[in-house]
């Protein structure tokens, strides 16, 4: 998957695998200054899953709120 199809917008629709702990793709308004930037099993671009297993501390509320 490319890394535009994993830029995904901080306000978009909850995709089935995103939690309040993880998200699909990278939610992050800028990816490149995310300390997690690269890291490989914990960044969305380098994982196999797509998946962010270490998203900003903002993403449990923005979870909360685009859950309800």
């Amino acid at each position: 998957m490319s890394e535009k199809e994993l830029k995904i917008p901080f306000n978009a629709p909850l995709n089935e695998m995103d939690a309040e702990n993880q998200t699909y793709g990278c939610r992050q308004n800028n990816p490149d200054i995310c300390a997690s930037n690269s890291i490989p099993g914990v960044c969305a671009f380098t994982s196999d899953d797509c998946i962010c297993k270490k998203p900003s501390r903002s993403w449990k509320k923005q979870y909360e709120k685009l859950k309800g």
